[in-house]
């Protein structure tokens, strides 16, 4: 079979190499830092763990192809433990307070109790989420019921109805200012309705959970079945450029001069840092009107962890904060959002509790962070600046945690630029709002043996399309060769048939 280098050790390049070492290939994954994993990375300040990656990781339900595709990878299964939350998260308006319930009955009676006017678009609501779950192959009591085509048939006007709303267009339609906030504020008013939907929907079907040990933890069990199926993994290197001749490529060329030749190249980057720069071509049409489609979002996040001195705050899970007007000014958002950690026992020594919030931000904001980097000491002195009306906003919200936080990090998209080159810092691919069918785009380069395989190429990204698209990316490499075997009328080996796993 194919010697197939894979640019990028993140879930898509550890995805395409283990697939590549079950169908026989032999794969080397080159990553430029000195970890594999990508975005699903953290690191240790002090006596502290900071987790960069996972809130929630799609595919934890055991039912589901999702769950097996995790298997497959080495993710999940295996005896792997699964913290699973009782709520995904919890907001507040004028002292009342309401979550996201794991349970759907009690969400739909905690909202009703909130306000019973709202009755209808809340009862709506819940309908449009069991529908969402049965169409994932997640319905019934025990979440263990397959998709079914009639059942699919049914629920395919409930669920146009909410594909032509935005959140914001969803939330309008409720009464209660603390079921609107409770609509926007964890998921942008810009973004699409189905985007709530089908969140509430995984969670409250238990395929939205935290597999044990966090981010770390899962990129290195990845990396262990990589190389236990005997692939190669490069670290510190990083690929500038691929050889070409024509339409065809015969190998890359690292930062440090020295060049691997190669059969096929899978790259996991995002498409706008890899064309024209990288292969020398510019970038697939169907790939550049997505970049300029205004229905499709790119977005980052900035980041603060605080180490508190308090063994127990005074909120479970994660938190969606509004700060007061002057606050909000301060961060550039409306809202942010902070996480405890204490599911994880090895995030915060004894005693102590690890903070940590997100704000997102837009495309135009990722940049000036990317731009400020290159002043040094401006970029320190902002984000000092940001995590001290951060704390303030915590302290405000939470007057018990005054006194007890110490901010000992900040991130941004400026971090996850360098991180994982991505071109604004993004971590996911395009958020997208009402009327917009996410459809996959092409995997195709330009060249015959470069295989594009990344979150980028199917929206919102996350992690499961990530590690979606590094499977599919070397299935048709793997069709392609068995298909020129047979035409050369060559057997196939064993290796080569493999056993087929199913993916989400």
């Amino acid at each position: 079979m194919a010697n197939i280098l894979i640019i990028g050790g993140g879930v898509a390049g550890l995805s395409a190499g283990i697939r590549a070492q079950l169908d026989g290939h032999r794969a080397v994954i080159c990553e430029k830092l000195p970890a594999a994993g990508g975005n699903l990375t953290g690191w240790r300040r002090g006596d502290y763990r900071i987790d960069n990656c996972i809130h929630w990781l799609t595919g934890t339900n055991p039912s589901t192809p999702l769950y097996r595709m995790w298997e497959t990878l080495g993710a999940l299964g295996n005896g792997i433990g699964i913290h699973r939350g009782d709520s995904l998260y919890t907001c507040e308006w004028d002292g009342e307070r309401l979550s996201l319930w794991r349970d759907l009955d009690r969400l739909e009676r905690t909202m009703l109790a909130v306000s019973p006017t709202d009755e209808k678009e809340i009862r709506s609501l819940v309908r449009v989420i069991r529908a969402a779950q049965a169409f994932c192959g997640i319905g019934g009591k025990r979440h263990n019921k397959g998709w079914n085509p009639v059942l699919a048939l049914r629920d395919v006007p409930l669920l146009l109805r909410y594909h032509r709303m935005s959140t914001g267009d969803l939330a309008a339609r409720f009464e209660h200012p603390l079921l609107r906030a409770f609509l926007t504020d964890f998921i942008s008013e810009r973004f699409a309705s189905l985007a709530f939907v089908f969140v509430a929907a995984h969670f409250c079907g238990d395929n939205a959970d935290v597999p044990a040990g966090g981010s770390v933890a899962m990129a290195e069990r990845m990396v262990e079945r990589f190389r236990g199926l005997g692939g190669e993994l490069l670290t510190g290197k990083e690929v500038v450029r691929v050889l070409h001749n024509g339409k065809r490529a015969h190998g890359v060329q690292f930062r440090d001069g020295s060049i691997a030749e190669a059969d096929e190249i899978v790259v996991t980057l995002d498409p706008a840092v890899v064309f024209p720069r990288m292969v020398g071509l510019p970038m697939p049409k169907g790939l550049a009107a997505r970049y300029r489609d205004k229905r499709l979002m790119r977005f980052s996040s900035w980041h603060c962890a605080f180490a508190c001195d308090l063994p127990e705050v005074p909120f479970h899970g994660d938190f969606v904060i509004k700060p007061d007007p002057a606050c909000q000014f301060r961060l550039g958002a409306p809202v942010l959002t902070v996480r405890e950690f204490s599911h994880d026992p090895n995030a915060a020594p004894r005693g102590s509790t690890l903070l940590q919030t997100m704000t997102v931000c837009d495309e135009a904001t990722c940049r000036r962070f990317i731009a400020l980097r290159g002043d040094r000491d401006a970029y320190t002195r902002r984000k000092q600046y940001l995590a001290k009306w951060t704390e303030r906003a915590l302290a405000e919200q939470f007057p018990e945690l005054d006194g007890h936080l110490s901010c000992i990090d900040v991130w941004t998209p400026a971090t996850y630029e360098r991180m994982i080159g991505s071109e604004i810092g993004s971590f996911m691919s395009f958020a997208f709002g009402a009327k917009v069918l996410p459809l996959r785009a092409s995997a195709r380069s330009g060249l015959s043996n470069v295989t594009l395989a990344s979150q980028w190429l199917r929206a919102p990204g996350g992690l499961p399309f990530a590690a979606e698209a590094g499977m599919l990316a070397v299935r048709a490499i793997t069709a392609k060769y068995r298909h020129a075997s047979r035409r050369e009328g060559k057997a196939e080996t064993p290796a080569v048939l493999g056993t087929e796993e199913p993916i989400g």
